[in-house]
């Protein structure tokens, strides 16, 4: 299951895969995005907790790949996106599965081919390796989808 983690939308893909096996089909099972509706940080924290679990018992993934912390400009931003990876990575936790995290960059250049690619760019790349008729919808959810391809299609383990 890949998680791109945020405060106030947070993508989710489950996708069925064996790694690095060349030619190999992928399988959505499911994706999508839970929009907290708590109306401060701690409220919404919560929520993207209880989805989480929620997600993982109902889809029963064998490991969890998470985006790791991106450096921005805005350092309250990043410490918002850190608060909700935290509660990501605690519910994996919880649920003894592995969590690998990989960075924006990376995960757009093993789904994509280069690291700069656009947020169109990775949808339609998750179309093509999904062998779905449409991308995604909404971004967060197409974002999720290529966490959890980058993991598959080879991305180190962490």
């Amino acid at each position: 299951m890949g998680v791109d983690p945020g405060s106030r939308a947070t993508g989710y893909g489950c996708i069925e895969g064996a790694r690095k096996v060349p030619g190999r089909a992928y399988r959505l099972i499911e994706c999508g995005v839970v929009r907290p509706r708590g109306t401060d940080l701690p409220a919404r924290l919560v929520d993207i907790h209880a989805a989480a679990l929620e997600l993982i018992d109902r889809l029963e993934p064998t490991c969890v790949a998470i985006e790791s912390a991106f450096h921005g400009k805005n350092a309250r931003t990043a410490m918002v996106l850190g608060h909700a990876r935290g509660v990501l990575v605690l519910a994996a936790a919880l649920r003894d599965l592995p969590i690998h995290e990989y960075a924006p960059r990376e995960v757009k250049k093993r789904v994509v081919g280069t690291g700069g690619a656009s947020k169109a760019q990775v949808g339609f790349m998750v179309k093509h390796h999904l062998r779905l008729g449409e991308t995604p919808r909404p971004a967060d959810a197409a974002d999720g989808c290529a966490i959890a391809l980058c993991h598959l299609l080879g991305g180190a383990f962490r």
